[in-house]
């Protein structure tokens, strides 16, 4: 099977890309920017009418934390809309038959009740901290159901992750998740002898993690039994903690001692996002990868990978 990988330098991507690689029948087809720029149509209907792959898995996007959504709303709303519809046409008009688009769980209304069902998409206002993001995703996963009812043999689907964390994920300033800074700030301390690190906001909030490894089994195992998975399916362990206790579990793996203080100048966000797992649960899978494991993975990466080779 060949297997099309948007994004394949990017923490999900890359996580997809080793998988597939270990297993047989799998032909990855996993072209950088400098090949194939999803912000050109025409790029990608080359690429596709040559190469033909059996199936797209859409992981590229424009993505970073809280920050980085709030200080480019215009460009998070604009290149992740157009990268997600410019692969759909293009597919389509390739004659790409299966297709997965990732998304993300920030595209539930910011009150809709939890646990967040996969019916409740576009049933109120987003978040405004991460609007443009999910605004970008929520149109890209209707034009997957649009183009799916209009035509059925175009079987395109969404599977829609909470946060995530993992190998290769991204330690910059400007351009990491929660986990990650977590993990940088931690290790720093330790190596600084800081007795308190900083708590972005009041640490009360609730969220859901999912290890990126994970991710990328689920994808694999969805394209296994592609015609039983849902259309919109979300993916997570179904269990949601509070910020505060995921400092306290990462600082207990990397082995930090101090204490933490809150920084209440910085927003919160949505105070809880629970999602309902009942549809994955029901199509045969479940995450095999516990938290505190996944942060020392997680961690081992950061070491190798990033701390050791100053590589953000």
């Amino acid at each position: 099977m060949k297997v099309y990988i948007t994004g394949a330098r990017g923490m999900v991507g890359a996580n997809l890309n080793e998988q597939l690689n270990l297993l047989e029948d799998y032909q990855v087809l996993s072209p950088g920017r400098d090949e194939v720029d999803l912000l050109d149509l025409l790029s990608i209907s080359h690429y596709l009418t040559k190469h033909q792959p059996d199936f797209i898995v859409h992981s590229a996007g424009l993505v970073g934390g809280i920050q980085a959504n709030m200080a480019n709303l215009y460009g998070y709303l604009i290149d992740n809309t157009m990268m997600g519809l410019n692969l759909i046409k293009a597919a389509k008009e390739a004659g790409v038959k299966n297709l997965i688009n990732l998304s993300s769980s920030c595209v539930y209304p910011k009150d809709a009740p939890n646990p967040l069902k996969e019916e409740m998409f576009l049933t109120g206002a987003l978040e405004p901290t991460n609007e443009g993001y999910a605004l970008a995703k929520n149109t890209v996963m209707r034009a997957c159901e649009y183009l799916s009812k209009q035509e059925p043999e175009y079987n395109y689907k969404t599977i829609v992750p909470v946060n995530l964390y993992g190998k290769h994920d991204k330690y910059g300033e400007h351009n990491s998740h929660m986990i990650p800074a977590v993990i940088k700030k931690i290790d720093q301390a330790i190596d600084n002898n800081n007795q308190t690190v900083e708590i972005w906001g009041t640490g009360k909030v609730r969220r859901e993690f999912l290890y990126a490894g994970d991710l990328a089994d689920f994808i694999i195992y969805s394209m296994k039994y592609f015609d039983d998975m849902p259309e919109v399916v979300n993916c997570s362990h179904g269990v949601d903690y509070t910020i505060n206790e995921f400092y306290e579990m990462i600082a207990e793996v990397l082995g930090y001692q101090g204490g933490f203080e809150h920084n209440d100048s910085y927003p919160d966000g949505i105070d809880k996002k629970l999602t309902d797992i009942s549809k994955m649960r029901a199509f045969g899978w479940i995450p095999p990868t516990e938290f505190k494991q996944g942060v020392e993975l997680a961690y081992q990466d950061y070491i190798g990978r990033v701390k050791n080779n100053y590589i953000l």
